[in-house]
């Protein structure tokens, strides 16, 4: 089993920082179903439209959140946003959301659903257990968006191999693919929700996930006090 730790690079700057860590066996992944394409596509129509007519981005809560927390940490949320608000930003510009497989489709959906950063992972790429931290000059990966992408002073995932994820972009290393048959989701659960809505958030966001990709799954709270 592999554990998470949120390292006192964050958990000092901000005592209420949470994520949650959902695990997931015995899955198959494929092309998204229909029902999720429709979903997906439902839910970006609807956000363009309340874009261009009476929201803006900052009025989404979540989005809000996640960018003053970004500030609090000291990252520049102008310059590295958060991968929820560039998925937002993307379907403001009326660019639809890339399909890549049911996994990753899914968990963009949750992203846009809940209003917060989610990553998934392929737990048999994550090599021993995970540390979340303020990245330093030795922290960077070839990301899902194809760039080399340098993490230090932002917020990482790293394993026994380095560094793999942010609630900005993921890395090549562990990303999911329809021959991954277990894997890991981080859900960057926003400081200020309680535990138990946060665990709520958890157990719909799991149970979605099996519905639609068959397997096991548990789900545990991570936060500052389990240092």
């Amino acid at each position: 089993m592999k554990t998470l730790t949120i390292a006192s690079s964050i958990s000092s700057v901000i005592p209420s920082f949470k994520v949650g860590v959902i695990v997931y066996h015995d899955i198959v992944i494929g092309d998204s179903p229909q029902m999720l394409k429709g979903r997906m596509q439902f839910f970006q129509e609807e956000v363009r439209v309340s874009l261009e007519t009476s929201k803006s981005l900052t009025d989404y809560t979540g989005l809000a959140v996640w960018r003053q927390t970004f500030k609090q940490l000291g990252i520049d949320p102008a310059r590295y946003r958060p991968s929820v608000e560039a998925l937002y930003r993307r379907i403001k510009k009326g660019q639809p959301l890339p399909q890549v497989n049911s996994a990753v489709d899914l968990n963009n959906f949750f992203s846009l659903e809940y209003e917060i950063p989610f990553g998934i992972y392929d737990f048999d790429k994550i090599d021993g257990n995970i540390r979340m931290k303020i990245g330093e000059s030795s922290d960077d990966y070839e990301g899902v968006n194809g760039r080399d992408n340098q993490m230090e002073g932002k917020i990482v995932t790293t394993d026994n191999l380095g560094a793999f994820g942010s609630p900005i972009v993921d890395s090549l290393r562990t990303s999911v693919t329809e021959a991954t048959t277990s894997a890991i989701q981080i859900a960057y659960i926003r400081p200020s929700m309680e535990p138990h809505m946060a665990n709520q958030l958890l157990k719909a966001a799991a149970s979605m996930f099996v519905q639609i990709h068959g397997g096991t799954s548990s789900y545990s709270l991570v936060t500052a006090d389990h240092v």
